[in-house]
Protein backbone atom coordinates (compact mmCIF):
# COMPACT_ATOMS: atom_id res chain seq x y z
CA UNK A 1 0.00 0.00 0.00
CA UNK A 2 0.90 3.66 -0.08
CA UNK A 3 3.96 4.57 1.48
CA UNK A 4 3.82 4.66 5.77
CA UNK A 5 0.32 5.94 5.57
CA UNK A 6 0.16 5.66 9.51
CA UNK A 7 2.05 8.26 11.30
CA UNK A 8 0.75 8.69 14.52
CA UNK A 9 1.75 5.45 15.26
CA UNK A 10 4.81 5.81 17.77
CA UNK A 11 2.72 5.65 20.67
CA UNK A 12 4.81 5.21 23.97
CA UNK A 13 5.47 2.70 26.37
CA UNK A 14 4.25 2.32 29.56
CA UNK A 15 7.12 1.85 31.79
CA UNK A 16 6.48 -1.46 32.63
CA UNK A 17 9.63 -4.28 33.38
CA UNK A 18 8.83 -6.74 35.70
CA UNK A 19 4.75 -7.19 35.02
CA UNK A 20 2.48 -6.56 32.00
CA UNK A 21 -1.14 -5.87 31.83
CA UNK A 22 -2.61 -8.25 35.20
CA UNK A 23 0.06 -10.26 35.24
CA UNK A 24 1.88 -11.21 32.26
CA UNK A 25 5.58 -12.52 33.17
CA UNK A 26 8.23 -10.07 31.28
CA UNK A 27 10.33 -13.45 30.73
CA UNK A 28 7.47 -15.05 28.38
CA UNK A 29 7.37 -11.62 26.72
CA UNK A 30 10.69 -11.07 26.06
CA UNK A 31 10.79 -14.81 25.06
CA UNK A 32 7.91 -13.93 22.19
CA UNK A 33 10.25 -10.54 20.97
CA UNK A 34 13.01 -12.82 20.62
CA UNK A 35 11.11 -15.64 18.66
CA UNK A 36 9.38 -13.23 16.54
CA UNK A 37 13.07 -11.48 15.59
CA UNK A 38 14.03 -14.51 14.66
CA UNK A 39 10.57 -14.87 12.29
CA UNK A 40 11.39 -11.29 11.14
CA UNK A 41 14.56 -12.02 10.05
CA UNK A 42 13.29 -15.71 8.19
CA UNK A 43 10.71 -14.54 6.49
CA UNK A 44 12.60 -11.51 5.02
CA UNK A 45 15.58 -13.70 4.36
CA UNK A 46 13.22 -15.57 2.22
CA UNK A 47 11.76 -12.78 0.59
CA UNK A 48 15.30 -12.03 -0.47
CA UNK A 49 16.11 -15.26 -1.91
CA UNK A 50 12.70 -15.46 -3.95
CA UNK A 51 13.35 -11.74 -5.03
CA UNK A 52 16.80 -12.54 -6.60
CA UNK A 53 15.70 -15.45 -8.45
CA UNK A 54 12.77 -13.41 -9.73
CA UNK A 55 16.00 -10.91 -10.94
CA UNK A 56 17.66 -13.66 -12.15
CA UNK A 57 14.69 -14.92 -14.30
CA UNK A 58 13.72 -11.45 -15.49
CA UNK A 59 17.32 -10.94 -16.49
CA UNK A 60 16.92 -14.15 -18.57
CA UNK A 61 14.15 -12.78 -20.46
CA UNK A 62 15.43 -10.07 -21.44
CA UNK A 63 18.64 -11.40 -22.45
CA UNK A 64 16.63 -13.42 -25.27
CA UNK A 65 12.67 -12.40 -24.99
CA UNK A 66 10.33 -15.29 -25.67
CA UNK A 67 7.14 -16.99 -24.43
CA UNK A 68 8.98 -19.71 -22.03
CA UNK A 69 11.04 -16.93 -20.54
CA UNK A 70 8.29 -14.52 -19.72
CA UNK A 71 6.18 -17.23 -18.46
CA UNK A 72 8.87 -18.06 -15.89
CA UNK A 73 9.48 -14.64 -14.82
CA UNK A 74 5.86 -14.22 -14.03
CA UNK A 75 6.24 -17.74 -12.19
CA UNK A 76 8.81 -16.17 -10.51
CA UNK A 77 7.25 -13.15 -9.42
CA UNK A 78 3.97 -15.13 -7.58
CA UNK A 79 6.53 -17.07 -6.07
CA UNK A 80 8.79 -13.61 -4.52
CA UNK A 81 5.21 -12.97 -3.30
CA UNK A 82 4.36 -15.49 -0.67
CA UNK A 83 7.19 -15.22 1.72
CA UNK A 84 7.07 -11.54 1.21
CA UNK A 85 3.13 -11.27 1.62
CA UNK A 86 4.03 -12.89 5.30
CA UNK A 87 6.06 -9.89 6.42
CA UNK A 88 3.40 -7.08 6.22
CA UNK A 89 2.58 -8.01 9.38
CA UNK A 90 5.94 -5.88 10.97
CA UNK A 91 4.45 -2.97 9.19
CA UNK A 92 2.56 0.08 11.18
CA UNK A 93 5.16 0.63 13.62
CA UNK A 94 7.61 2.63 12.82
CA UNK A 95 9.71 0.25 12.23
CA UNK A 96 12.55 -1.00 9.58
CA UNK A 97 10.06 -1.59 6.64
CA UNK A 98 8.00 1.91 6.90
CA UNK A 99 9.90 4.12 9.54
CA UNK A 100 9.13 7.76 8.60
CA UNK A 101 13.19 8.81 7.70
CA UNK A 102 13.62 5.82 5.14
CA UNK A 103 11.30 3.06 5.22
CA UNK A 104 11.36 1.22 1.88
CA UNK A 105 7.80 0.18 1.86
CA UNK A 106 6.69 2.73 -0.82
CA UNK A 107 8.97 1.46 -3.10
CA UNK A 108 8.08 -2.36 -2.18
CA UNK A 109 4.96 -2.63 -2.17
CA UNK A 110 3.33 0.85 -3.07
CA UNK A 111 -0.65 0.51 -4.14
CA UNK A 112 -2.33 1.37 -6.10
CA UNK A 113 -0.49 1.78 -9.27
CA UNK A 114 -1.77 3.82 -12.21
CA UNK A 115 -0.52 2.27 -15.43
CA UNK A 116 -0.15 4.62 -17.76
CA UNK A 117 2.66 6.56 -15.60
CA UNK A 118 4.72 3.41 -16.39
CA UNK A 119 3.59 2.26 -20.22
CA UNK A 120 1.18 2.13 -22.98
CA UNK A 121 -2.23 1.51 -21.80
CA UNK A 122 -5.21 1.22 -23.94
CA UNK A 123 -7.59 3.78 -24.97
CA UNK A 124 -11.33 3.40 -24.44
CA UNK A 125 -11.80 3.23 -28.44
CA UNK A 126 -9.81 -0.06 -28.50
CA UNK A 127 -6.37 1.77 -29.73
CA UNK A 128 -3.19 1.82 -27.46
CA UNK A 129 -1.45 5.01 -26.21
CA UNK A 130 2.05 4.05 -27.39
CA UNK A 131 3.25 7.70 -26.06
CA UNK A 132 2.26 6.95 -22.22
CA UNK A 133 4.78 6.37 -19.29
CA UNK A 134 8.66 6.58 -18.08
CA UNK A 135 8.67 3.57 -20.77
CA UNK A 136 7.89 5.92 -23.82
CA UNK A 137 9.09 9.13 -22.03
CA UNK A 138 12.54 8.90 -23.90
CA UNK A 139 13.76 11.69 -22.20
CA UNK A 140 13.04 9.59 -18.62
CA UNK A 141 16.76 8.14 -17.67
CA UNK A 142 16.05 4.56 -16.86
CA UNK A 143 18.15 4.47 -13.38
CA UNK A 144 17.70 2.95 -10.35
CA UNK A 145 18.03 7.12 -8.53
CA UNK A 146 15.35 8.40 -11.36
CA UNK A 147 12.93 5.78 -10.67
CA UNK A 148 13.47 5.48 -6.78
CA UNK A 149 13.06 9.67 -7.72
CA UNK A 150 10.02 9.31 -10.04
CA UNK A 151 7.96 6.88 -7.74
CA UNK A 152 4.71 8.36 -5.87
CA UNK A 153 6.14 11.75 -7.48
CA UNK A 154 3.05 14.47 -8.20
CA UNK A 155 0.43 11.71 -6.75
CA UNK A 156 0.21 8.76 -5.04
CA UNK A 157 -0.63 6.16 -7.53
CA UNK A 158 2.10 7.00 -9.21
CA UNK A 159 4.34 4.06 -8.81
CA UNK A 160 7.41 3.59 -10.24
CA UNK A 161 9.11 0.93 -8.69
CA UNK A 162 8.52 -2.12 -6.61
CA UNK A 163 6.51 -5.54 -6.94
CA UNK A 164 3.65 -3.81 -8.72
CA UNK A 165 5.26 -1.80 -11.16
CA UNK A 166 7.17 -5.52 -11.99
CA UNK A 167 3.58 -7.09 -11.83
CA UNK A 168 2.20 -4.47 -14.56
CA UNK A 169 5.78 -4.76 -16.84
CA UNK A 170 5.14 -8.96 -16.74
CA UNK A 171 1.66 -8.85 -17.38
CA UNK A 172 0.46 -5.69 -18.69
CA UNK A 173 -3.59 -4.31 -18.17
CA UNK A 174 -5.29 -6.66 -17.04
CA UNK A 175 -8.66 -6.34 -19.35
CA UNK A 176 -10.05 -9.84 -19.23
CA UNK A 177 -13.26 -10.33 -16.51
CA UNK A 178 -11.91 -13.99 -16.64
CA UNK A 179 -7.97 -14.07 -16.82
CA UNK A 180 -4.87 -11.66 -15.84
CA UNK A 181 -3.33 -9.07 -18.66
CA UNK A 182 -1.83 -10.68 -21.62
CA UNK A 183 1.20 -9.11 -21.87
CA UNK A 184 2.81 -10.32 -25.34
CA UNK A 185 6.71 -11.54 -24.70
CA UNK A 186 7.10 -9.22 -27.94
CA UNK A 187 6.77 -6.16 -26.37
CA UNK A 188 10.47 -7.12 -25.22
CA UNK A 189 12.02 -7.68 -29.15
CA UNK A 190 13.61 -5.44 -30.41
CA UNK A 191 14.02 -4.54 -34.14
CA UNK A 192 11.31 -7.26 -36.49
CA UNK A 193 8.86 -8.93 -34.45
CA UNK A 194 8.80 -6.62 -31.67
CA UNK A 195 5.37 -5.09 -30.53
CA UNK A 196 4.77 -1.40 -29.21
CA UNK A 197 7.23 0.84 -28.84
CA UNK A 198 10.66 1.14 -26.93
CA UNK A 199 11.17 -2.43 -26.24
CA UNK A 200 14.45 -1.75 -25.38
CA UNK A 201 13.40 0.56 -22.54
CA UNK A 202 10.95 -1.53 -21.70
CA UNK A 203 13.51 -4.24 -20.93
CA UNK A 204 15.72 -1.80 -19.17
CA UNK A 205 13.01 -0.45 -16.93
CA UNK A 206 12.19 -4.12 -15.92
CA UNK A 207 15.90 -5.38 -14.98
CA UNK A 208 16.28 -1.95 -13.01
CA UNK A 209 13.11 -1.98 -11.26
CA UNK A 210 13.49 -6.10 -9.94
CA UNK A 211 17.40 -5.09 -9.07
CA UNK A 212 16.22 -2.16 -6.70
CA UNK A 213 13.43 -4.68 -4.96
CA UNK A 214 16.70 -6.89 -4.40
CA UNK A 215 18.32 -3.87 -2.79
CA UNK A 216 15.23 -2.63 -0.79
CA UNK A 217 14.87 -6.03 0.55
CA UNK A 218 18.31 -6.57 1.45
CA UNK A 219 18.37 -3.08 3.85
CA UNK A 220 15.41 -5.30 5.49
CA UNK A 221 17.27 -8.21 5.95
CA UNK A 222 20.21 -5.74 7.17
CA UNK A 223 18.14 -4.64 10.04
CA UNK A 224 16.87 -7.53 11.51
CA UNK A 225 19.68 -9.86 10.79
CA UNK A 226 21.14 -11.38 14.20
CA UNK A 227 24.48 -11.30 13.55
CA UNK A 228 24.43 -7.59 13.80
CA UNK A 229 24.78 -5.66 17.16
CA UNK A 230 24.11 -2.23 15.85
CA UNK A 231 20.73 -2.70 13.81
CA UNK A 232 17.14 -2.75 14.57
CA UNK A 233 16.70 -5.85 15.87
CA UNK A 234 19.29 -5.11 18.83
CA UNK A 235 17.79 -1.90 19.70
CA UNK A 236 13.86 -3.96 19.33
CA UNK A 237 15.66 -6.45 21.73
CA UNK A 238 16.80 -4.33 24.38
CA UNK A 239 13.11 -2.53 24.27
CA UNK A 240 10.86 -2.83 27.63
CA UNK A 241 8.35 -6.22 27.16
CA UNK A 242 5.44 -3.78 26.93
CA UNK A 243 7.14 -1.64 24.26
CA UNK A 244 7.86 -5.05 21.78
CA UNK A 245 4.29 -5.75 22.35
CA UNK A 246 3.33 -2.77 21.69
CA UNK A 247 5.14 -2.60 18.25
CA UNK A 248 4.47 -6.51 17.24
CA UNK A 249 0.38 -6.32 18.13
CA UNK A 250 -0.02 -2.80 16.44
CA UNK A 251 0.94 -4.47 12.95
CA UNK A 252 -1.45 -7.72 13.47
CA UNK A 253 -4.48 -4.93 14.73
CA UNK A 254 -3.52 -2.69 11.52
CA UNK A 255 -2.94 -5.13 9.32
CA UNK A 256 -5.71 -7.64 10.09
CA UNK A 257 -8.61 -4.61 10.04
CA UNK A 258 -7.58 -1.53 8.90
CA UNK A 259 -5.29 -2.47 5.69
CA UNK A 260 -6.67 -6.15 4.40
CA UNK A 261 -10.19 -5.65 5.23
CA UNK A 262 -11.04 -1.43 5.04
CA UNK A 263 -8.20 -0.70 2.48
CA UNK A 264 -7.69 -3.72 0.32
CA UNK A 265 -10.94 -5.65 0.43
CA UNK A 266 -14.00 -3.05 1.43
CA UNK A 267 -13.15 -0.59 -1.86
CA UNK A 268 -12.81 -3.56 -4.06
CA UNK A 269 -16.34 -4.90 -2.78
CA UNK A 270 -18.09 -1.37 -2.99
CA UNK A 271 -16.36 -0.57 -6.42
CA UNK A 272 -16.74 -4.14 -7.93
CA UNK A 273 -13.71 -2.78 -10.50
CA UNK A 274 -10.74 -4.81 -10.68
CA UNK A 275 -9.16 -2.29 -10.74
CA UNK A 276 -9.69 -2.22 -6.72
CA UNK A 277 -7.84 -5.48 -6.06
CA UNK A 278 -4.46 -5.17 -5.17
CA UNK A 279 -2.79 -7.29 -7.43
CA UNK A 280 -5.06 -7.06 -10.71
CA UNK A 281 -2.46 -7.26 -13.58
CA UNK A 282 -1.63 -10.80 -12.19
CA UNK A 283 -5.02 -12.49 -10.60
CA UNK A 284 -3.17 -12.85 -7.60
CA UNK A 285 -5.49 -10.84 -4.94
CA UNK A 286 -6.37 -14.28 -3.66
CA UNK A 287 -2.81 -15.09 -2.30
CA UNK A 288 -2.36 -11.65 -1.13
CA UNK A 289 -5.27 -12.14 1.26
CA UNK A 290 -4.72 -15.52 2.18
CA UNK A 291 -0.60 -14.68 2.76
CA UNK A 292 -1.38 -11.66 5.03
CA UNK A 293 -3.54 -13.29 7.29
CA UNK A 294 -0.52 -15.92 7.36
CA UNK A 295 1.94 -13.35 8.01
CA UNK A 296 -0.71 -12.63 11.50
CA UNK A 297 -0.99 -16.35 12.14
CA UNK A 298 2.59 -16.57 12.21
CA UNK A 299 2.76 -13.85 14.86
CA UNK A 300 0.19 -15.45 16.84
CA UNK A 301 1.58 -19.39 17.00
CA UNK A 302 4.93 -18.30 17.27
CA UNK A 303 5.67 -20.01 14.02
CA UNK A 304 6.96 -19.65 10.54
CA UNK A 305 7.93 -22.06 7.86
CA UNK A 306 10.68 -21.56 5.68
CA UNK A 307 10.94 -21.98 1.94
CA UNK A 308 13.03 -24.34 2.39
CA UNK A 309 10.46 -26.53 4.64
CA UNK A 310 11.66 -25.93 8.35
CA UNK A 311 10.26 -24.18 10.75
CA UNK A 312 10.87 -21.65 13.54
CA UNK A 313 8.81 -22.47 16.72
CA UNK A 314 8.54 -20.99 19.59
CA UNK A 315 6.54 -18.66 21.82
CA UNK A 316 4.30 -16.37 20.17
CA UNK A 317 1.41 -13.65 21.21
CA UNK A 318 -0.88 -16.51 21.92
CA UNK A 319 1.44 -17.60 24.46
CA UNK A 320 1.34 -14.27 26.38
CA UNK A 321 -2.40 -13.71 25.75
CA UNK A 322 -2.75 -17.36 27.15
CA UNK A 323 -0.72 -16.40 30.59
CA UNK A 324 -3.23 -14.00 31.52
CA UNK A 325 -6.91 -14.82 29.51
CA UNK A 326 -7.13 -18.29 28.33
CA UNK A 327 -10.58 -18.00 27.24
CA UNK A 328 -9.78 -14.34 25.30
CA UNK A 329 -6.73 -16.60 23.32
CA UNK A 330 -8.93 -18.93 22.79
CA UNK A 331 -11.29 -16.89 21.13
CA UNK A 332 -8.88 -14.80 18.80
CA UNK A 333 -7.19 -18.57 17.76
CA UNK A 334 -10.74 -19.18 16.54
CA UNK A 335 -10.79 -15.60 14.61
CA UNK A 336 -7.48 -16.26 13.37
CA UNK A 337 -8.85 -19.77 11.82
CA UNK A 338 -11.92 -18.70 10.51
CA UNK A 339 -9.91 -15.23 8.54
CA UNK A 340 -7.90 -17.73 7.09
CA UNK A 341 -10.19 -20.13 6.40
CA UNK A 342 -12.54 -16.91 4.51
CA UNK A 343 -9.59 -15.97 2.78
CA UNK A 344 -8.81 -19.66 1.40
CA UNK A 345 -12.66 -19.65 0.10
CA UNK A 346 -12.32 -17.09 -2.03
CA UNK A 347 -12.63 -18.12 -5.67
CA UNK A 348 -10.21 -17.06 -8.33
CA UNK A 349 -9.96 -15.12 -10.02
CA UNK A 350 -10.73 -12.23 -7.10
CA UNK A 351 -12.14 -9.74 -9.69
CA UNK A 352 -15.04 -12.34 -10.42
CA UNK A 353 -15.68 -12.74 -6.62
CA UNK A 354 -16.78 -8.99 -6.60
CA UNK A 355 -18.51 -8.66 -9.67
CA UNK A 356 -21.83 -7.53 -10.12
CA UNK A 357 -24.56 -9.69 -9.92
CA UNK A 358 -21.66 -12.78 -7.94
CA UNK A 359 -24.45 -13.10 -5.43
CA UNK A 360 -21.90 -15.95 -3.86
CA UNK A 361 -18.70 -14.07 -4.80
CA UNK A 362 -19.74 -10.85 -2.66
CA UNK A 363 -21.18 -13.07 -0.03
CA UNK A 364 -17.64 -14.50 0.43
CA UNK A 365 -15.77 -11.22 -0.09
CA UNK A 366 -18.00 -9.74 2.66
CA UNK A 367 -17.28 -13.05 4.95
CA UNK A 368 -13.77 -12.03 4.95
CA UNK A 369 -14.04 -8.63 5.69
CA UNK A 370 -16.23 -9.54 8.41
CA UNK A 371 -13.94 -12.22 9.58
CA UNK A 372 -10.98 -9.68 10.09
CA UNK A 373 -12.68 -6.70 11.62
CA UNK A 374 -13.95 -9.75 14.36
CA UNK A 375 -10.39 -10.73 14.37
CA UNK A 376 -9.22 -7.02 14.72
CA UNK A 377 -11.48 -6.46 17.47
CA UNK A 378 -10.29 -9.66 19.00
CA UNK A 379 -6.69 -8.98 19.11
CA UNK A 380 -7.75 -4.91 20.39
CA UNK A 381 -8.95 -6.72 23.56
CA UNK A 382 -5.73 -8.57 23.78
CA UNK A 383 -3.86 -5.07 23.04
CA UNK A 384 -5.80 -3.67 26.40
CA UNK A 385 -5.57 -6.84 28.52
CA UNK A 386 -1.75 -5.97 28.45
CA UNK A 387 -2.69 -2.26 29.49
CA UNK A 388 -1.60 -0.66 25.91
CA UNK A 389 -3.79 1.83 23.87
CA UNK A 390 -5.18 0.77 21.20
CA UNK A 391 -3.47 2.07 17.81
CA UNK A 392 -5.44 4.35 15.37
CA UNK A 393 -6.70 3.04 12.16
CA UNK A 394 -5.07 6.41 10.61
Amino acid sequence: MKKCMNKNLCLLGLGLSLSIGNGCSSSTAADAMSNYADIVSASYADSLSSAKDLDTAIDTFVAGPDAAGLTAAQDAWKASREPYLQTEVYRFYNGPIDNEEDGPEGLINAWPLDENYIDYVLNADGSFDDTAGIVNDTSAEISAANLESLNEKDGDANIATGYHAIEFLLWGQDTSATGPGDRAYTDYVTGEGGTHANQDRRGAYLGVASEMLVGHLQILVDAWDSSKSDNYRSEFLAAEPNEGLRRIMTGMILLAGFETGSERLQPALDNKSQEDEHSCFSDNTHRDMIQDVQGVMNVWKGTYTKLDGSKIEGTGIYDVINEQDADLATKIDGQLTAALDAANALVVPFDQEIAEGNTDGNARVQATITALFELETGLQEAFTLLGLTIPPRE
